[in-house]
């Protein structure tokens, strides 16, 4: 992820404002917060420039997912290659939602979180749309998970910045 960030990060810089870059890529699956707050800190963004620009980009397609995944995912199925990618989301969000039958609430705020490889903000809302959660649990739970996500690769990343050399 860092390598990818990083790659964003270069190819952006100069480009489009620092603030946009770190908004864009929270909002890129996969990478998500975490990959904006490593692009923010490799852009020398103020931290709570970074914060702030990382939430609003993790944030904005959650509503999107969990209201009309469904309906994009049935309409992706009518054609070859965009119903396998369905497919493959649906079946990855699946796999992931054994995780969530006792206590989906606790369990979608530690899957948002915890900033681990895929998972996030992403995939816990199409895990949540596929489950047919509670749109309004769903959305606290995830905005809940989200700070713990930036509590944690805000230490990361501006507390001990060194720590992403090593990956």
């Amino acid at each position: 992820m860092h390598a990818v960030a990083e790659w964003f990060a270069t190819v952006t810089q100069g480009k489009i404002p620092r603030e946009l870059a770190v908004m864009l890529v929270s909002m890129i699956p996969l990478l998500e917060l975490r990959g904006g707050m490593i692009v923010a800190r490799i852009l020398d963004l103020e931290y709570w420039k970074s914060v702030v620009f990382c939430v609003i980009g993790n944030i904005i397609p959650i509503p999107f997912i969990l209201l009309f995944i469904k309906q994009i995912f049935k309409w992706m199925k009518k054609f070859k290659g965009l119903g396998k990618i369905a497919e493959f989301f649906e079946k990855k969000a699946m796999k992931k939602s054994d995780k969530f039958k006792d206590g989906e609430f606790v369990a979608l705020i530690l899957f948002v979180g915890i900033p681990l490889p895929g998972t996030g903000a992403w995939m816990g809302s199409l895990i949540a749309a596929l489950l047919e959660m509670d749109i309004k649990k769903a959305v606290i739970a995830e905005l809940i998970g989200l700070v713990m996500a930036i509590t944690i690769m805000s230490i990361l990343t501006y507390a001990l910045p060194g720590v992403f050399t090593f990956f």
